[in-house]
């Protein structure tokens, strides 16, 4: 018997179709066993990789832990495993830049199981109010205003996390090594955003996209969201409330921070083949298109977000954001992004809220990116 262990995060987007897929995949393989365990968001996107690997086979885990993947060597590199002819399909198959996010050092650790970037949401029955879906942070803001004269708002949610998420979608960071992001842009970006949460429901600076949808769906005083990762549950409801999502509303929907996340076969696994195997099957346009999506997921497989079917079931989610991740923002992978991330959000936050100046949060993040990029000691996410 051949016991595969994997390990999802804790929102039925990610565990939904894995667990859905366990019965009919051993099924048609006997001997074989799978079992999935799960962790909190904040764990997948910033908390430590490399000992999960010593306990699970499979890991899903958000992409910019691929330089530290990479530098260690901690996962299999699914190339190995692929033909050419398999892996252009990937390539032409991807949700933007998803396929390439998993890539570095010229190797392909993971796939990309799940595709997700930041996107526009609202409460249709709210927003018909108010006329149609805002374009722009222009009519964002006059949205917000004629909404606070109804005793309602926008939504804008800004934890930490978020918040440094929001800054890398309007920051237009170029990553030459001396500014990450450049100050004008830094300011900029801050003075939108605040705009913004000046005219947001009070308690955005407490939410992460997944609290401030709950809200939204039991209650009525948030009628629109203009940055925050999109998850189709919310789209999917048959019962109203439900949510609908939109492009983001930045210059052709570009910019958007690009999310998602890839399964990996940790390299200290004793049956990768099978793992690998099983991966591929979940990766598979044919599963993603069909079980994935009535499971709860969010497929990385651009067959299926383009699929008549699966928007018919997710209240045209894919199609009505399709755009902004096409042209979706792929921050950094190199080793210790991570960290950096981490230690600029909290200071992310601050500004928004007017705690500290814009400039100084731009000194902060380009001198953490130059020190990360110059390979100064930073805590280690593996």
């Amino acid at each position: 018997m051949t016991r595969l262990r994997g390990l999802a995060w804790d929102h039925r987007r990610c565990w939904g179709p894995l667990d859905a897929s366990v019965g009919p995949y051993c099924a048609a393989n006997p001997g074989l066993e799978i079992e999935w365990d799960r962790r909190s968001l904040y764990e997948f996107g910033e908390g430590a990789l490399g000992p999960v690997l010593g306990t699970y086979d499979l890991v899903v885990f958000d992409h910019p832990f691929i330089g530290d993947i990479a530098q260690g060597e901690l996962m299999v590199p699914f190339d190995a495993y692929l033909s050419a002819e398999q892996i252009r399909f990937f390539e032409d198959d991807s949700v933007g830049a998803s396929w390439r996010s998993y890539e570095k050092n010229g190797r392909q650790w993971a796939l990309p199981i799940d595709a997700a970037c930041q996107v526009a949401s609202y409460r249709p029955d709210l927003l018909e109010r108010y006329g149609s879906v805002p374009r722009t942070h222009e009519e964002v803001v006059d949205l917000g205003r004629n909404a606070r004269k109804d005793g309602k708002s926008l939504g804008l949610p800004f934890v930490p996390t978020d918040a440094m998420c929001m800054l890398l979608t309007l920051g237009h960071p170029r990553e030459d090594g001396e500014q990450f992001i450049a100050r004008e842009m830094v300011e900029q970006a801050i003075a939108q955003l605040r705009e913004l949460a000046a005219l947001s429901h009070p308690n955005s600076s407490k939410w992460n996209p997944i609290r401030c949808y709950d809200h939204m769906i039991a209650h009525d005083d948030v009628v629109y969201v203009p940055f925050a990762f999109g998850y189709v549950n919310y789209s999917a409801k048959t019962d109203r409330p439900y949510l609908r999502f939109a492009d983001v509303p930045t210059a052709h929907s570009a910019g958007a921070l690009l999310g998602g996340a890839g399964i990996g076969v940790s390299a200290r696994s004793k049956h990768q083949q099978a793992a690998i195997d099983y991966a591929l099957f979940l990766c598979s346009p044919q599963y993603q298109r069909g079980d994935y999506v009535r499971a709860g997921g969010q497929p990385g497989s651009l067959a299926a977000w383009k699929d008549a079917g699966v928007n018919d079931l997710s209240g045209n989610f894919f199609t009505s954001t399709l755009q902004t991740i096409s042209s979706s923002y792929l921050r950094p992978t190199h080793p210790g992004f991570i960290a950096f991330f981490r230690e600029c959000a909290p200071y992310a936050a601050a500004a928004i809220a007017g705690g500290i100046p814009a400039a100084e949060l731009a000194d902060h993040v380009n001198r953490l990116y130059r020190e990360t990029r110059q390979g100064q000691p930073q805590r280690s996410v593996a």
